[in-house]
Protein backbone atom coordinates (compact mmCIF):
# COMPACT_ATOMS: atom_id res chain seq x y z
CA UNK A 1 0.00 0.00 0.00
CA UNK A 2 2.89 2.37 0.76
CA UNK A 3 4.73 1.96 -2.53
CA UNK A 4 6.32 5.26 -3.54
CA UNK A 5 6.33 4.43 -7.26
CA UNK A 6 2.79 3.02 -7.45
CA UNK A 7 0.84 3.76 -4.24
CA UNK A 8 -1.79 1.19 -3.30
CA UNK A 9 -0.63 -1.10 -6.10
CA UNK A 10 -1.92 -4.35 -4.59
CA UNK A 11 -5.46 -2.93 -4.60
CA UNK A 12 -5.35 -1.96 -8.28
CA UNK A 13 -7.85 -3.66 -10.56
CA UNK A 14 -7.01 -6.44 -13.01
CA UNK A 15 -10.38 -6.99 -14.60
CA UNK A 16 -12.77 -8.39 -12.02
CA UNK A 17 -10.17 -8.88 -9.29
CA UNK A 18 -7.58 -6.79 -7.52
CA UNK A 19 -3.87 -7.56 -7.71
CA UNK A 20 -3.95 -8.94 -4.16
CA UNK A 21 -6.94 -11.19 -4.88
CA UNK A 22 -5.16 -12.55 -7.95
CA UNK A 23 -1.98 -13.29 -6.00
CA UNK A 24 -3.81 -14.92 -3.09
CA UNK A 25 -5.87 -17.07 -5.47
CA UNK A 26 -2.78 -18.27 -7.30
CA UNK A 27 -0.96 -19.00 -4.02
CA UNK A 28 -3.90 -21.12 -2.87
CA UNK A 29 -3.52 -23.17 -6.07
CA UNK A 30 0.14 -24.06 -5.46
CA UNK A 31 0.48 -27.86 -5.12
CA UNK A 32 1.76 -28.69 -1.64
CA UNK A 33 0.67 -25.47 0.07
CA UNK A 34 -1.37 -26.03 3.25
CA UNK A 35 -2.18 -22.45 4.23
CA UNK A 36 -1.79 -19.03 2.61
CA UNK A 37 -0.74 -16.23 4.95
CA UNK A 38 -0.62 -12.57 3.93
CA UNK A 39 2.09 -10.95 6.05
CA UNK A 40 1.23 -7.25 6.20
CA UNK A 41 2.75 -4.23 7.96
CA UNK A 42 1.20 -3.45 11.32
CA UNK A 43 -0.25 -0.13 10.17
CA UNK A 44 -3.80 1.30 9.93
CA UNK A 45 -3.80 1.12 6.13
CA UNK A 46 -3.36 -2.64 6.36
CA UNK A 47 -6.94 -2.98 7.60
CA UNK A 48 -8.17 -2.95 4.01
CA UNK A 49 -5.65 -5.64 3.10
CA UNK A 50 -6.65 -7.76 6.07
CA UNK A 51 -10.35 -7.60 5.24
CA UNK A 52 -9.76 -8.54 1.61
CA UNK A 53 -7.34 -11.31 2.54
CA UNK A 54 -9.79 -12.92 4.94
CA UNK A 55 -12.55 -12.65 2.34
CA UNK A 56 -10.28 -14.68 0.04
CA UNK A 57 -9.97 -17.41 2.67
CA UNK A 58 -6.34 -16.67 3.58
CA UNK A 59 -4.82 -15.90 6.97
CA UNK A 60 -3.30 -12.57 8.00
CA UNK A 61 -0.25 -11.80 10.11
CA UNK A 62 0.74 -8.26 11.06
CA UNK A 63 4.36 -7.37 11.76
CA UNK A 64 7.09 -4.81 11.34
CA UNK A 65 6.93 -2.68 8.20
CA UNK A 66 10.72 -2.45 7.79
CA UNK A 67 11.93 -5.68 9.43
CA UNK A 68 10.23 -8.00 6.97
CA UNK A 69 12.43 -10.93 7.98
CA UNK A 70 11.01 -10.73 11.49
CA UNK A 71 7.50 -10.36 10.04
CA UNK A 72 7.98 -13.54 8.01
CA UNK A 73 9.25 -15.45 11.01
CA UNK A 74 6.27 -14.29 13.05
CA UNK A 75 3.91 -15.42 10.30
CA UNK A 76 5.64 -18.80 10.08
CA UNK A 77 5.36 -19.35 13.80
CA UNK A 78 1.71 -18.28 13.86
CA UNK A 79 0.97 -20.83 11.13
CA UNK A 80 3.13 -23.56 12.73
CA UNK A 81 4.95 -23.81 9.41
CA UNK A 82 7.83 -26.20 8.83
CA UNK A 83 8.49 -24.82 5.35
CA UNK A 84 7.74 -21.34 4.02
CA UNK A 85 7.15 -20.43 0.39
CA UNK A 86 7.75 -16.76 -0.26
CA UNK A 87 5.81 -14.94 -2.99
CA UNK A 88 5.59 -11.15 -3.16
CA UNK A 89 2.24 -9.43 -3.62
CA UNK A 90 3.34 -7.40 -6.65
CA UNK A 91 3.57 -10.48 -8.89
CA UNK A 92 -0.01 -11.19 -10.06
CA UNK A 93 1.18 -13.58 -12.76
CA UNK A 94 2.92 -15.91 -10.30
CA UNK A 95 2.68 -19.47 -11.64
CA UNK A 96 1.39 -22.10 -9.17
CA UNK A 97 2.93 -24.95 -11.15
CA UNK A 98 6.40 -23.38 -11.01
CA UNK A 99 5.99 -22.64 -7.31
CA UNK A 100 4.95 -26.22 -6.71
CA UNK A 101 8.03 -27.45 -8.56
CA UNK A 102 10.26 -25.33 -6.31
CA UNK A 103 8.57 -26.80 -3.23
CA UNK A 104 9.09 -30.34 -4.52
CA UNK A 105 12.72 -29.65 -5.39
CA UNK A 106 13.44 -28.40 -1.89
CA UNK A 107 11.83 -31.48 -0.37
CA UNK A 108 13.48 -33.95 -2.75
CA UNK A 109 16.93 -32.46 -2.17
CA UNK A 110 16.34 -31.92 1.59
CA UNK A 111 17.59 -28.37 1.02
CA UNK A 112 17.45 -25.47 3.44
CA UNK A 113 16.59 -23.07 0.63
CA UNK A 114 15.22 -23.42 -2.90
CA UNK A 115 14.25 -20.87 -5.52
CA UNK A 116 13.91 -20.33 -9.24
CA UNK A 117 16.16 -17.28 -9.41
CA UNK A 118 19.55 -18.14 -7.92
CA UNK A 119 20.34 -18.17 -11.63
CA UNK A 120 17.64 -16.36 -13.57
CA UNK A 121 15.94 -18.35 -16.32
CA UNK A 122 12.28 -17.39 -15.76
CA UNK A 123 10.51 -14.08 -16.50
CA UNK A 124 10.95 -11.41 -13.84
CA UNK A 125 7.72 -11.66 -11.86
CA UNK A 126 7.59 -15.45 -11.50
CA UNK A 127 10.12 -15.48 -8.66
CA UNK A 128 9.46 -17.71 -5.67
CA UNK A 129 11.48 -19.13 -2.79
CA UNK A 130 11.01 -22.00 -0.36
CA UNK A 131 12.98 -22.42 2.84
CA UNK A 132 12.72 -24.14 6.18
CA UNK A 133 11.63 -22.40 9.34
CA UNK A 134 14.85 -23.42 11.14
CA UNK A 135 16.84 -21.74 8.36
CA UNK A 136 14.75 -18.58 8.75
CA UNK A 137 15.32 -18.68 12.53
CA UNK A 138 19.07 -18.87 11.87
CA UNK A 139 18.84 -15.89 9.50
CA UNK A 140 16.91 -13.82 12.02
CA UNK A 141 19.59 -14.47 14.66
CA UNK A 142 22.59 -14.11 12.36
CA UNK A 143 22.07 -10.78 10.59
CA UNK A 144 21.13 -7.27 11.57
CA UNK A 145 21.92 -5.74 8.18
CA UNK A 146 19.03 -3.53 7.04
CA UNK A 147 19.13 -5.00 3.53
CA UNK A 148 18.86 -8.54 4.89
CA UNK A 149 16.00 -7.63 7.23
CA UNK A 150 14.04 -5.78 4.54
CA UNK A 151 14.42 -8.39 1.79
CA UNK A 152 14.05 -11.48 4.01
CA UNK A 153 16.26 -13.98 2.20
CA UNK A 154 19.68 -12.44 1.27
CA UNK A 155 21.37 -14.17 4.21
CA UNK A 156 19.79 -17.50 3.22
CA UNK A 157 21.05 -17.01 -0.33
CA UNK A 158 24.68 -16.45 0.71
CA UNK A 159 25.29 -18.33 3.99
CA UNK A 160 27.96 -21.01 3.42
CA UNK A 161 26.35 -23.34 5.94
CA UNK A 162 23.08 -23.87 4.07
CA UNK A 163 22.16 -26.25 1.27
CA UNK A 164 20.61 -24.38 -1.67
CA UNK A 165 19.02 -25.63 -4.89
CA UNK A 166 17.72 -23.79 -7.93
CA UNK A 167 14.92 -24.65 -10.36
CA UNK A 168 15.81 -23.81 -13.95
CA UNK A 169 13.31 -23.21 -16.73
CA UNK A 170 13.28 -25.21 -19.89
CA UNK A 171 14.95 -23.54 -22.83
CA UNK A 172 14.37 -21.16 -24.46
CA UNK A 173 14.68 -18.91 -21.44
CA UNK A 174 12.57 -15.76 -21.13
CA UNK A 175 14.66 -13.63 -18.81
CA UNK A 176 13.91 -10.47 -20.82
CA UNK A 177 10.22 -10.58 -19.86
CA UNK A 178 9.06 -8.13 -17.16
CA UNK A 179 5.95 -9.37 -15.34
CA UNK A 180 6.17 -7.51 -12.03
CA UNK A 181 4.32 -4.47 -10.71
CA UNK A 182 6.42 -1.47 -9.69
CA UNK A 183 5.50 1.39 -12.03
CA UNK A 184 2.32 2.74 -13.69
CA UNK A 185 3.55 1.26 -16.97
CA UNK A 186 3.69 -2.17 -15.35
CA UNK A 187 0.06 -1.78 -14.27
CA UNK A 188 -0.93 -0.82 -17.82
CA UNK A 189 0.91 -3.91 -19.07
CA UNK A 190 -0.83 -6.18 -16.55
CA UNK A 191 -4.26 -4.76 -17.31
CA UNK A 192 -3.68 -5.25 -21.03
CA UNK A 193 -2.56 -8.85 -20.51
CA UNK A 194 -5.55 -9.67 -18.30
CA UNK A 195 -7.91 -8.10 -20.84
CA UNK A 196 -6.56 -10.54 -23.44
CA UNK A 197 -6.78 -13.57 -21.16
CA UNK A 198 -9.61 -15.95 -22.10
CA UNK A 199 -11.84 -16.92 -19.19
CA UNK A 200 -10.93 -20.58 -19.54
CA UNK A 201 -7.20 -19.85 -19.40
CA UNK A 202 -5.36 -20.33 -16.12
CA UNK A 203 -2.92 -17.56 -16.96
CA UNK A 204 0.19 -19.58 -16.25
CA UNK A 205 3.57 -18.95 -17.89
CA UNK A 206 2.81 -20.70 -21.19
CA UNK A 207 -0.55 -18.91 -21.43
CA UNK A 208 1.03 -15.48 -20.91
CA UNK A 209 3.76 -16.13 -23.45
CA UNK A 210 1.10 -17.13 -25.99
CA UNK A 211 -0.83 -13.92 -25.34
CA UNK A 212 2.31 -11.81 -25.73
CA UNK A 213 3.38 -13.60 -28.90
CA UNK A 214 -0.09 -12.98 -30.36
CA UNK A 215 -0.01 -9.32 -29.27
CA UNK A 216 3.62 -8.13 -29.64
CA UNK A 217 2.75 -4.51 -28.83
CA UNK A 218 1.99 -5.47 -25.21
CA UNK A 219 5.66 -6.10 -24.48
CA UNK A 220 6.49 -2.51 -25.43
CA UNK A 221 4.23 -1.01 -22.72
CA UNK A 222 6.77 -1.44 -19.92
CA UNK A 223 9.86 -2.48 -21.90
CA UNK A 224 11.83 0.61 -20.81
CA UNK A 225 11.46 -0.45 -17.16
CA UNK A 226 13.58 -3.55 -17.63
CA UNK A 227 16.80 -3.27 -15.63
CA UNK A 228 20.22 -4.67 -16.31
CA UNK A 229 19.83 -6.82 -13.19
CA UNK A 230 16.79 -8.48 -14.75
CA UNK A 231 18.58 -9.63 -17.89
Amino acid sequence: MGSSRLPGKVMCSLGDRTVLEEVLGRCASIPGVDVVVCAVPDKPESETLEALTRACGAEVYRGSETDVLQRYLGAARAANADVIMRVTSDCPLIDPEICGAVLRLRATEAADYASNNLERTFPHGLDCEAFTTPALIDAEAATQLAHDREHVTPWLRRSPGLKRVNLAAREPYHVDERWTLDYPEDLSFMQAVFSEMPKMTRGYMADILAILDANPALRAINAHRRLVSEQ
